[in-house]
């Protein structure tokens, strides 16, 4: 018998919850209608919920804080949030604070079934997520196989992302934007993407948009026609075209020019390009996954990513946090780099001192992953072969997440200083930082613009701290 997914629809505008409604009841879907988070939250809890569809601005508590409170509680119900069309740092931040989709308002009949569909598909894939875990390893062999990489860890976070990006590769079409620190692991998830979909048989074509010369960069994208410009002494396939039928990667997508991001968004839109001096088009078949360190919201208010563009690369988000934000991680991964450099070296693993963990777990990692790499290799290096010591790692405490004493007793500059190392903690999520400090997201926001605090002054408390 095929399971009849049960969804809660919470909107205080009861024209558009029962809009929904009726319609995700015509095509199979089990529904439950609310007005009111406390509503909501009552029947959370007698009734069993597959996924929750959330509206942003609701009575009682902000969309935002239903998120937080429903993942708390409820962290195996999937929460789908309604957003208005442009409420852009809602719904990133939406999605960092475990929103599996996002749905535009006004709302799109079809966009609505695809974010439930992908959603439906997403909780039957996640049963067996826990199954393949080996030793840390969140893929099948013949996966890793292919991809030449492993994928470790054992958090909640790492096994959403494996769910989420096996659910993208089963959509061979949509579109996917990748986020997170640098040395994440952006570019493997986007791997895992490729080759875990029928596009595996052809190109993945990973592009880092800063690496290329501005002149470059059209004739590179496109293509060019021998004679279109000087130097061009034969024709010259551009990027769409060698990713016909496979995946395009861009890493850092919002080092493209502007001019260039609009002829991207012609491209994905029509599937067709016009290499530099050529005069006919020709029709492409490619998948964009696109990658950023950056916060989202701060790159289209800042004018570095156009909102239509974003739309479109968008259809699916997945966040990977920071290494320090899922310490669970580090002793898998300490031990699959360690087994793998052993192996390169064709010798036998070392014993590790356990302190060696508890320490490491404790360190900031502004490298994350890649740098936790590297600090491994170095190690064994630097040991004698037979046993890790903590001596071996080389860790700077400069980037030890350690309490300093103020230098004064003035509330407001204190208070300034604090919500500054708030923001540099939650890495600029409002939801996040208001959380830590014990007050409301409204009040925050209030208080930022009272002290001036933009993105660029959370180094306001490193630099005061590390001065004295």
């Amino acid at each position: 018998m095929v399971k009849k997914f049960q969804i809660l629809i919470l909107d205080d505008d009861r024209l558009i919850a029962e809009k929904i409604a009726f319609i995700l009841s015509d095509q199979n879907f089990s529904v439950i209608v609310a007005h009111t988070p406390s509503q909501g939250l009552q029947i959370l809890q007698t009734n069993k919920i597959d996924f929750l569809v959330c509206d942003l601005f609701l009575p009682e508590m902000n969309g935002l804080e239903m998120l937080s409170k429903v993942k708390k509680e409820f962290p195996h119900i999937e929460v789908i949030i309604i957003s208005a069309h442009g409420n852009m740092e809602s719904v990133i931040e939406a999605m960092r604070l475990g929103a599996i989709d996002y749905i535009k308002k006004p709302l799109n009949r079809k966009e609505l079934f695809n974010a439930m569909r992908r959603t439906e598909k997403y909780i039957k894939s996640m049963p067996g997520a826990m199954s393949i875990c080996k030793d840390g390893s969140l893929l099948p062999q013949d996966l890793v196989d292919k991809l030449g990489v492993d994928f470790i860890g054992c958090s909640k976070a790492m096994h959403k992302i494996r769910s989420m990006a096996l659910l993208a590769a089963h959509e061979k079409n949509v579109n996917v934007m990748i986020t997170g620190e640098n040395g994440t692991g952006k570019e493997i998830v986007a791997q895992i993407i490729h080759y875990g979909s029928v596009r595996k048989q052809h190109n993945f074509c990973p592009i880092n948009s800063a690496a290329i010369p501005e002149a470059l960069l059209e004739s590179e994208f496109f293509g060019h026609t021998k004679g279109s410009f000087t130097g061009a002494t034969e024709d010259k396939k551009g990027y769409f075209e060698m990713a016909h039928k496979g995946t395009l990667f861009l890493d850092e997508i919002s080092e493209m020019p502007a001019t260039l991001q609009a002829k991207l968004l012609r491209a994905i839109e029509e599937k067709k390009i016009k290499p530099v001096g050529g005069q006919k088009e020709i029709v492409v078949d490619f998948r964009i996954i696109s990658a950023t360190n950056s916060r989202i919201d701060n790159l289209i208010q800042s004018g570095k990513l156009r909102t239509d563009l974003f739309h479109r690369l968008n259809t699916l988000m997945i966040h990977i946090p920071p290494l320090r934000q899922r310490p669970e991680d580090i002793e898998p991964l300490i031990n699959h780099f360690i087994a793998k450099h052993t192996q390169i070296r064709n010798c036998s693993k070392p014993f590790i001192q356990p302190e060696i963990y508890e320490k490491l777990k404790k360190y900031y990692f502004p490298g994350n992953v890649r740098e936790l790499r590297n600090m491994v290799e170095r190690a064994l290096i630097m040991s004698n072969g037979k046993e890790l010591e903590i001596s071996n790692f080389h860790i700077q405490n400069n980037h030890e997440q350690t309490e300093r004493k103020p230098d004064n007793y003035n509330i407001e500059e204190n208070e300034k200083k604090l919500i500054a190392y708030a923001l540099m903690q939650s890495n600029n999520n409002n939801t996040i930082a208001a959380k830590m400090l014990g007050i409301s997201r409204d009040t925050l926001i209030r208080k930022k613009r009272k002290y001036n605090i933009t993105p660029l002054a959370n180094n306001l408390f490193n630099n005061h701290y590390r001065a004295q």
